[in-house]
């Protein structure tokens, strides 16, 4: 959506203001936070799969918008960072508020030399699925399917 702090190219935002296009019936919503990046761009396996892709590259942003407009699935990365006082991640602050929405699915791309960090932190807060870098095109598709295939608990499905 325009206001939300999420990248849109302009003919969508306008789309998306004139209601044209929106939260629809069936219509999967994922959300793609790309804050160091380094890896293929994954947004046509999100697409090939039915979701309607928002991209955000600043955690702030995209935890208001997570806020306003509920994703299906959020993926994500785990970037150590040893200079927080009381975390390792700006990932904490985004599974925080992920705990409180049942419906959302997150999976995170993480670096194997931070997996001891990256695994203390999943003992605490939601993580559906991780793959660890470098990550492949089949092995995301294969999760996503995974995810679409297990009602999220908590949803009466």
């Amino acid at each position: 959506m325009a206001g939300d702090g999420f990248v849109l190219p302009a003919a969508r935002r306008a789309l998306i203001r004139d209601g044209s296009v929106g939260d629809q019936p069936g219509q999967k919503l994922l959300l793609s936070i790309i804050e160091l990046g380094g890896y293929p761009n994954f947004r046509p396996v999100y697409e090939s799969l039915g979701y309607e892709v928002i991209v955000e590259t600043r955690m702030r942003k995209a935890i208001a918008g997570i806020r306003r407009r509920c994703p299906d699935v959020i993926v994500a990365e785990y970037n150590f960072q040893s200079d927080f006082r009381d975390r390792t991640s700006s990932l904490e602050s985004l599974l925080a508020v992920v705990q409180r929405l049942p419906a959302t699915r997150v999976i995170v791309f993480y670096e194997e030399e931070f997996s001891s960090p990256f695994n203390k932190l999943r003992d605490r807060l939601p993580v559906h699925h991780a793959l660890s870098f470098p990550v492949l095109e089949a092995d995301l598709r294969k999760v996503l399917l995974e995810l679409a295939a297990r009602p999220p608990v908590g949803t009466g499905d």
